[in-house]
């Protein structure tokens, strides 16, 4: 490689001795499987030439047997109003069966910048090549053989009795060292979670006068304006039966809810919040042509205040 690398620095030189200087470098000379190498061309321009970069870049790169995974470029000003062109690349391999791998020569064309004449308007001047790389590939597998086989079929050699305890005393032992570290980690999160105040009976009973209120000034005279009432006379009820019974109601079925507050024997009127919460199912989720009228809506209004009012 290092042969080959000069042969070719002495005809680039020979060739434009003052307009072009190409030269490349491995970071290594030899890999093994999924390495990485880096290459790098470096290229200097004298004075008024310039390149075309894009025959440097990593689609116009030619491996055998590698593979690109990066590359990367600079374009720096040099001694002399000379201009330096650095290219990177990263290399890799995944096969096996190659005993050499080799970056294929690339041909940069340049161009000589005229007076009073943009570089990109001049016409190319000339070509240097970029002389080739080879990386020597090694392995620890034999030479030669069609295919390569990792593992052989010989099973694994049983282990001794006295380490075929390990596995369970390492498995207790993490457990054991687990337990403590989880239960302190839920009482932090238990002192560290925001804990919802309750609401006083002032305050329940306010939000319950501002919820019929609202009750009250809805247009039910609309099918929309129905179900709109209708859903919000159900979450009121079930909230008054939480509050006034200590009942979870918002999950639970009317026949449920009056199971619950007869357990508890709670003072909530438990045949009107039957009748209200049923009304409100009907209305939300039976078919369009059996929505209430709008005087059946009044009606339940009416038994939801009475409902919130008893308390």
């Amino acid at each position: 490689m290092l042969f080959a690398a000069l042969a070719a620095g002495e005809v680039t030189l020979h060739a434009q001795p003052r307009d072009i200087d190409v030269r490349t470098s491995l970071d290594r000379t030899a890999m093994w499987v999924a390495d990485r190498v880096g290459y790098t061309i470096t290229v200097t321009c004298g004075k008024g030439v310039d390149i075309l970069a894009d025959d440097l870049s990593k689609d116009k790169l030619h491996a055998e047997g590698l593979e690109i995974l990066g590359s990367s470029s600079d374009r720096t000003a040099g001694p002399g109003d000379t201009i330096v062109y650095t290219f990177r690349y990263v290399l890799t391999t995944y096969r096996v069966d190659l005993p050499e791998l080799k970056v294929a020569p690339v041909v940069v064309r340049y161009y000589v910048k005229r007076p009073g004449q943009r570089i990109g308007d001049a016409a190319p001047a000339g070509e240097v090549p970029v002389p080739a790389a080879v990386i020597a590939f090694r392995s620890a597998l034999p030479d030669g053989q069609e295919t390569y086989a990792i593992r052989d079929g010989r099973g694994a050699r049983p282990r001794r009795a006295r380490y075929s305890s390990l596995a369970p005393i390492g498995a207790a032992l993490v457990l054991i060292a687990i337990v403590p570290a989880a239960a302190a980690a839920i009482v932090v999160v238990r002192r560290t979670r925001p804990r919802e105040k309750p609401r006083s009976a002032r305050q329940v009973r306010y939000d319950e006068r501002a919820s019929l209120d609202a009750l009250r000034a809805l247009d039910v005279s609309t099918p929309a304006g129905r179900r709109d009432a209708y859903a919000r006379i159900n979450a009121l009820v079930r909230d008054h039966v939480r509050a006034a019974a200590g009942v979870e109601a918002a999950g639970l079925t009317p026949a449920e809810i009056d199971a619950a507050i007869a357990r508890r024997g709670a003072q909530v009127p438990i045949e009107l919040v039957a009748a209200v919460l049923a009304a409100c199912d009907h209305a939300r989720f039976g078919p369009p042509d059996a929505l209430p009228s709008a005087e059946a809506c009044q009606a339940s209004i009416a038994q939801a205040a009475q409902i919130v009012q008893r308390a």
